[in-house]
């Protein structure tokens, strides 16, 4: 075996390309038959792995080496990307064979911005650019597969190592999936199951997970609610061996573990379990922080990319770090960027290229690919924390789109969120799940009083919600927006209105959201709707 080894670290790269594809054609372990036949293949499973993971370090270290290139000379790579995108689209402003490159001004005048829709759960089809959920295209969705990958790997060195990594949900944490990482680098997940209860009860079966992975935050909290809800017949699933060998005692770890409680869940059902994997897009902190406060408690928490409307924008190469950041790589796809000036009625002239990005400035995101050659303004705001080589390191801030306004206020997201998690910081015992608003036009609900905001809340450790704790939220509003303020003192705007919904239903919505065509979850929760029948819908499963 050692051998074998020592002769595997000396193969050149396109070697082990041809190895590794003779031993894709192995039939995956598991297939082979009996126990003993799996024992005396140890060392070809061994092997396997060893092969997989040489092979995908070699394409890491060629993508890095081509992500240095390309920021250390943004200007060059950023026209590259745009050649690459019009000329996939066949586009009539590709510049003559010999040109130095593309007239920029002539670009931006001949395309002008345009906006996505802003109601995201829209059935009608008309967004500008086809929902991302499933599939990312560009250089950038390869890069953070690889990077990650080989970056979650230095930092928790054990989660790749065989049957250390599950996949909960249909979908997967990484922009760009390959062949081989999920059954020759031994995922416990079987490979093309797109069952989610078939996922969780597998991951179940494993006590020794290193990793759990999720296509999003949200959709990973969807399934701690599965598991507590149908925590029973999981374990006597498990322990009458319906996707293998009976474990019953497995099964009663699964009871012991749920009995105790949310908090901690999951280090008590995976002990050595030590990241948690998903994909950040717009509307996964609360997730996320939810997650961390109960389920997930004691777990760090790891993106290799931010997924927007119509591709990967950021590379996460900082595993260790508590919140995200990323890099805006040059592309494809092309990458503009749009000043945010607070309080400014006006649009910004024009838009930047990466390199003449500011450090603490914000940005709103433009982006051009080929499916589509449009300019389209994503919605999603940046701020610039650093740099990386010549490209700007940014953090999410958050999504114009998903913005309040009854009055001509405009009441962002992030500061609605903040309000919002300071209003249930002083609720009792309250654990924010989810939220969603509603303005007060969409339900009809304004007729005889003032227009406001309609707040759908879930919550953990509370059960109703007292007349004082539901004023709470406007008093914080009024003190996080002071033309929220002026409004409610004015009487032009009425006071928030907070309804707490019944356990599971932010999932119903979400497998709502899920089968409109033209929705952006996943990735992207919306925080506002804007259409009266899914706002009905949580509407009739208020409980308080």
């Amino acid at each position: 075996m050692l051998l074998w080894l020592l002769l595997l670290l000396l193969l050149p790269p396109l070697l082990l390309l041809v190895l590794l594809f003779l031993l894709l054609l192995l039939p995956p372990l598991a297939m082979l038959g009996q126990r003993s036949q799996e024992a005396g293949l140890s060392w070809l499973a061994s092997l396997q792995h060893c092969v997989a993971w040489r092979v995908l370090s070699w394409a890491a270290t060629w993508q890095q080496q081509r992500l240095e290139h390309n920021t250390l000379h943004v200007g060059q790579s950023q026209q590259q990307a745009l050649m690459w995108c019009l000329q996939r689209a066949q586009s009539p402003l590709c510049p003559p064979t010999g040109s130095t490159g593309i007239d920029m001004s002539i670009f931006r005048n001949h395309l002008p911005l345009t906006k996505v829709s802003q109601a995201p759960e829209e059935e009608n089809g008309e967004q500008l650019l086809p929902p991302t959920s499933n599939q990312y295209h560009g250089e950038a969705s390869l890069q953070a597969t690889l990077l990650g990958l080989v970056a979650l790997n230095k930092a928790y060195p054990e989660v790749l190592a065989p049957g250390g990594t599950a996949r909960v949900t249909p979908t997967s944490p990484w922009p760009s999936p390959l062949p081989w990482p999920g059954h020759i680098l031994d995922q416990v997940s079987p490979p093309g199951t797109k069952d989610p209860g078939a996922l969780l009860l597998e991951a179940l079966r494993s006590p020794g997970l290193k990793a759990l992975e999720a296509g999003t935050a949200v959709e990973l909290l969807d399934v701690f609610l599965a598991l507590e809800a149908d925590g029973e017949e999981l374990a006597e699933a498990i322990a009458a061996g319906t996707s293998g060998v009976p474990l019953p005692c497995r099964a009663a770890e699964l009871r012991e573990a749920l009995e105790q409680g949310p908090r901690g869940l999951a280090l008590r059902l995976w002990p050595k379990l030590q990241v948690v994997v998903t994909l950040d897009a717009g509307g996964q902190a609360e997730a996320v922080a939810a997650l961390g406060a109960l389920w997930c408690q004691g777990l760090a928490f790891f993106s290799p990319a931010y997924a927007a409307s119509g591709g990967v924008v950021g590379l996460n190469l900082w595993p260790e770090q508590p919140q995200g950041l990323y890099v805006l790589p040059p592309g494809p796809p092309f990458i503009e960027l749009l000043p945010v000036e607070e309080g400014a009625q006006e649009e910004a002239p024009s838009t930047l290229l990466l390199a003449e990005a500011q450090r603490d400035k914000e940005y709103e995101l433009v982006l051009t690919d080929h499916i589509r050659l449009a300019r389209c303004r994503l919605g999603d705001v940046v701020q610039v924390v650093g740099a990386y080589n010549q490209c700007p390191i940014v953090r999410f801030v958050y999504r114009l789109g998903q913005a309040l306004s009854v009055r001509g206020e405009v009441t962002g997201e992030n500061v609605f969120s903040e309000a919002l998690g300071q209003a249930v910081g002083q609720w009792p015992g309250a654990k924010l799940l989810d939220h969603i608003c509603v303005e007060s036009s969409i339900l009809d609900s304004s007729e005889g009083s003032a227009p406001h905001y309609e707040v759908f809340v879930e919550l953990r450790g509370l059960r109703n919600l007292s007349e004082e704790n539901r004023d709470k939220l406007d008093h914080c509003l009024q003190e996080a927006s002071p033309r929220y303020k002026s409004l409610r003192f004015r009487g032009s705007v009425g006071p928030a209105r907070v309804h707490l919904v019944g356990k599971g239903a932010f999932r119903a919505l979400r497998t709502t959201l899920a089968a409109c065509p033209s929705s952006s979850f996943p990735p992207e929760m919306p925080r506002v709707l804007r259409h009266r029948h899914l706002a009905q819908f949580l509407q009739r499963r208020v409980v308080s």
